[in-house]
């Protein structure tokens, strides 16, 4: 004889199955939004882009203005080599070096401020775009929202709507 629990598995299994049409009622609703099209498209993301176009461009043109003032150095020093003496050729190319090391450090610098500012204002959108999805998500009574799918079909795509939301949150800018 079979005991209780032996029984009872069967017995929720059974309920469940049984219990199945009622879900269906509930209609499972989902959605696929694709981030990276959020983040060329959203004007959110647009601004993040020329704020930071704006807080680097200065920075950028000086670092490409030493840039050519030592390519031109360096092309007059290989012309001028074979007429200069042996202690003015030395001393030429150690300023070219350290002018070489100053740009190289300076460059750096510029790569890492620019990918912190980046991260940073990368990390403001996303937030941004998360608080949209969950607005687009509660509004249209989604069950479930998916990020980055091999393919969607576009009767699921919501991204356009959380590009609408991003920017009716973010008033238009």
């Amino acid at each position: 004889m079979k005991s209780f629990s032996q029984w009872i598995g069967p017995a929720v299994l059974m309920g469940a199955v049984l219990s199945a049409p009622a879900f269906a009622q509930d209609a499972f609703r989902f959605g696929v939004v694709n981030p990276d099209r959020v983040m060329r498209e959203a004007p959110v993301a647009k601004a993040a882009q020329t704020r930071l176009e704006q807080e680097f461009l200065k920075r950028e043109r000086d670092l490409k203005d030493q840039e050519a003032t030592l390519k031109t150095a360096s092309e007059k020093l290989e012309r001028e080599a074979p007429t200069l003496s042996e202690a003015q050729r030395t001393t030429r190319q150690r300023q070219l070096v350290d002018q070489d090391r100053d740009f190289q450090r300076k460059s750096r610098e510029f790569q890492e401020d620019l990918n912190l500012r980046r991260s940073e204002e990368l990390q403001k959108v996303y937030e941004s775009a998360q608080r949209a999805i969950k607005q687009v998500a509660e509004a249209e009574k989604y069950d479930v929202i998916l990020q980055d799918a091999v393919y969607v079909n576009p009767k699921h795509d919501i991204t356009e709507k959380v590009i609408k939301a991003l920017n009716a949150s973010t008033g238009g800018k």
